[in-house]
């Protein structure tokens, strides 16, 4: 039998055996019923078991191959998105999803804008770090494992040879602050009646009823939807070949910027571009929105699981300070976006919005989903489908988009003063738009 074969299932079986332990963990101590995810359980039982943790049973090669998973599982993430749900129309849409854009592009900025303040004031001087430690707040917390992977590279023709592993601990720190602080305001929001979904009105998204029909059903059903989630992933490698195809000709840069973004956009994409296929002709059934969720969910509780359970701990005790100030540092901007900036600048219900802006900006997407799950389970708030189309303008810009790659570049070139200025400049007029986006009448309002 191959070698390699069967460390690959081995991998794949113990990864499994951790997400179905945490869930079944999760279950009998009702620990999600207060909030807190099954994949946190099963992440933390893989740290404690993984190649640096307290019993080391897990091997250092088992988990190097769940490395290159989370752009992997981020890209299934996507393909669901937008798979089973009935697309509304621009006019619904505009409002919400504009707020959410800016929103997301004003934390996003503003992750760049307190790594360089941060990187200026206090590590350069004290510690002596690499200029570009100033990006790795938005490329650790809001493009993740896949986004700070790519950018390794380009960091080191720039003399940042350790950016990314780095990046990679940024990444991990961030998936697991996310997990873990924003169960926490989940509970505390109930607490405090911040959750306002019941808004929403109680046919937003009734549940689906259970299927009592034959095995082959629900198995005809599962394969299915994966298929629609397959297609979805083969049109965005189609578009990222034309993408590559045409970049040279634009410019050396745009190529650099092709090569580099990651897939799970795309994937968004042809999530849209299957669901609006589906509609046209008549087969929305094919897609349904239980399976599709679930599919997003096992995803997530898996890509959560293998960060955690592969956390390179000597790496981050070795840089533990530089990574802990930024880190700190990222979480109170983030925190301010959600508790300060979320109510004035998004339509209500803002908690549930601005908990899945916070996961995303803490955690990538997948974890802003994970936390909309937890705040909005009946999915009453409305929150998915402007959350999906905003990711089509904002991916491409940031979390591994134009920004994420030029960013290098700009400090290298401008000098880290010159991008803090002006990343504030950009910060100020995008968290201005939002607030003048929210006084402006709605459509409702207005023909009163």
């Amino acid at each position: 039998m191959d070698p390699t074969a069967v460390a690959l299932a081995l991998s794949v079986a113990a990864l499994g055996g951790l997400v179905a332990l945490g869930r079944g963990l999760g279950a009998a101590t009702g620990l999600q019923r207060i909030g807190l995810p099954a994949a946190l359980l099963s992440g933390l039982i893989g740290l404690l078991i993984g190649p640096f943790g307290v019993v080391p049973v897990l091997p250092m090669g088992l988990t190097d191959r769940w490395i290159n998973l989370p752009a992997v599982l981020m890209t299934l993430v996507f393909s669901t998105m937008l798979l089973g749900k009935p697309l509304p129309s621009a006019g619904e849409l505009w409002r919400p999803a504009s707020a959410q854009l800016l929103l997301g592009l004003t934390l996003g900025f503003g992750q760049y804008l307190v790594g360089a303040l941060v990187v200026l004031g206090i590590l350069i001087p004290w510690l002596g770090v690499h200029p570009l430690m100033a990006c790795l707040i938005e490329v650790g917390f809001e493009g993740g494992h896949g986004s700070a992977a790519v950018m390794g590279p380009i960091y080191a023709s720039f003399g940042f040879t350790g950016g990314r592993d780095l990046g990679l601990a940024m990444a991990t720190v961030g998936l697991v602050s996310s997990v873990v602080l924003g169960s926490v305001l989940v509970i505390l929001a109930r607490q405090f009646h911040w959750i306002g979904s019941a808004a929403g009105g109680d046919d937003a998204a009734s549940p689906a009823p259970t299927s009592h029909g034959p095995w082959w059903e629900g198995a005809k059903s599962l394969a299915t939807n994966l298929g629609c989630c397959g297609l979805a992933v083969l049109l965005a490698l189609g578009m990222q070949q034309v993408l590559l195809a045409v970049a040279p000709s634009i410019s050396d840069g745009m190529e650099q910027v092709v090569q580099t973004m990651p897939l799970f956009p795309l994937a968004l994409v042809g999530s849209l571009l299957v669901q609006l296929l589906l509609e046209r002709t008549g087969q929305s059934g094919l897609a349904t929105t239980p399976i599709q969720s679930k599919t997003a969910g096992l995803a997530t509780d898996v890509l959560i699981t293998a960060a955690m359970a592969g956390l390179n701990l000597p790496l981050l005790l070795h840089d533990w300070l530089p990574l802990t100030i930024l880190a700190g540092a990222g979480l109170i901007w983030n925190l301010f976006g959600l508790l300060v900036l979320s109510k004035p600048m998004l339509p209500g219900p803002w908690f549930e919005r601005g908990i899945t802006e916070f996961g995303q900006a803490t955690g990538v997407a997948a974890t802003g989903l994970l936390l909309l799950g937890l705040a909005d389970p009946e999915a009453k708030s409305a929150t998915l489908a402007p959350f999906s189309i905003k990711q089509l303008v904002l991916q491409p810009v940031l979390a591994g988009g134009v920004v994420t790659v030029l960013a290098p570049l700009a400090v290298m070139t401008w000098g880290l003063q010159t991008w803090a200025a002006l990343c504030l400049a950009i910060t100020l007029l995008l968290a201005g738009g939002g607030l003048l986006l929210a006084r402006l009448p709605t459509a409702a309002s207005a023909s009163h």
